[in-house]
Parts: C-alpha cells; structure tokens; sequence
C-alpha cells in the first residue's frame, strides 16, 4: 500500500492549529518538518512500514504526527526518550480530530507538569 504523502492543505492546517494552541507569536516560530516514522500498521505485522511524517517542537516538546494510510493518522508528543505520551487513542480517521486531540492531551500534561513545580 502506498501512503500519500502530507499536502500543502495539510500542513497549512497544521499550522493554524498551532497558531490556535499556542498563539501566533509561539506558532510562526515553528517549523514543520517532514520526515518519515517507521510503523508496525497493525500489531500483528512483523514488518514496518514507512510512513510520512510531520515533525515540530514548541519549547522542550517535540511532536510527531504520521500517515498510517490515505485518511489515517497516529500522533505523539515527547519530552525525553523516556517521556513520551500518545493520545489515548490508536488511530484518527481525521487529521483535524488528530491534531486536536494531540494538542490537548499536551496541554493537559504541560499543566500538570507546571503544577508539580515543573518538569521532572
């Protein structure tokens, strides 16, 4: 299977998304790279699969989002190797839905960080 690669309307996406979460001062520092992730596509596959990538980092977290197939998307953010979280949920459908949900769970986690005192 041939996984298409990210459009221009969907980096354009990427980016007003951002510019929603973090603001425009924050977002149009930030450059989105694209890059390719390797990826078992179902568990049971022995092989991986190379995927089309988005890649960016807001302050210390840096996020992933991959095509896993022509509407499929699985996304992930990560402070360290050690400390990386994904969004609750394996597979979108969506890219919109996607983005959103990796953006908020990031929130959700950069405020619990703050509120411990920090990052860890």
């Amino acid at each position: 299977m041939t996984i298409p690669e990210f459009s221009a309307s969907d980096i354009k996406l990427v980016q007003a998304t951002l510019k929603e979460r973090f603001g425009a001062a924050v977002a149009d520092m930030v450059e989105i790279k694209e890059a390719e992730t390797e990826i078992r596509l179902t568990p049971a596959d022995r092989e991986l699969t190379v995927c089309p990538a988005l890649f960016w980092i807001v302050g210390d977290c840096a996020f992933v989002l991959s095509r896993t197939g022509p509407a499929a998307y699985r996304a992930m953010f990560y402070y360290s190797v050690k400390d990386r979280f994904g969004t609750g949920q394996e597979e979108f459908d969506n890219l919109g839905d996607c983005l959103i949900t990796l953006l908020k769970v990031q929130e959700e986690e950069q405020s619990r960080r703050e509120g411990e005192g920090g990052i860890r």
